[in-house]
């Protein structure tokens, strides 16, 4: 309760009530069950997430946006493929995915500032307009590029998610 008695100069307040009781933290880490461990809190350490296996492949990832002329960049997946401006491309769809390799023959070259450009038929093909953001995935050692868009994106997580989640594709 806020009281001003007229004795007190203007803006001064008295305060009456009851105290709070502070909150006091145990000296000790406590377990779960709210019981002390008698550790010290340096001994404890953090649960790690475990990796189900070791990565064995040396497949290079990226993400692009496709812009209005179909171009993508990625100059990672460019250099650990190897391709410099002009090199000359194959590019073929098969399944829903883009594959691309360097070919002497390609109709396809790398652009001068290192972006590949997707022809309109192959975009129109795989249902992408500009905006639409793609999965790359390099592999160096076959000099392969797959491109995902992103239906096919969403077929595998489907299925990746319906088996995590117990059959249920949410």
């Amino acid at each position: 309760m806020f009281v001003a008695p007229p004795s007190l100069p203007v803006g001064v307040f008295v305060v009456t009530g009851s105290v709070i009781k502070p909150v006091v933290i145990p000296a000790t880490p406590l377990q779960r069950d709210g019981h002390a461990t008698g550790l010290p809190a340096t001994l404890r350490t953090l649960p790690l997430p475990s990796v189900p296996t070791p990565r064995t492949n040396t497949a290079v990832y990226g993400l692009a946006a496709v812009d209005r002329r179909g171009r993508i960049a990625d100059h990672a997946i460019v250099h650990a493929l190897g391709w410099q401006p002009g090199t000359r491309l194959d590019i073929r769809e098969t399944h829903g995915l883009l594959l691309i390799h360097a070919d002497p023959r390609g109709v396809f070259s790398v652009t001068k500032q290192g972006h590949l450009r997707l022809p309109a038929p192959v975009r129109h093909r795989c249902c992408l307009v500009p905006g639409d953001r793609v999965l790359l995935a390099a592999d160096p050692d076959r000099g392969l590029l797959i491109v995902h868009p992103p239906a096919a994106l969403d077929d595998i997580l489907a299925q990746r998610h319906a088996g995590l989640l117990g059959g249920d594709s949410a």
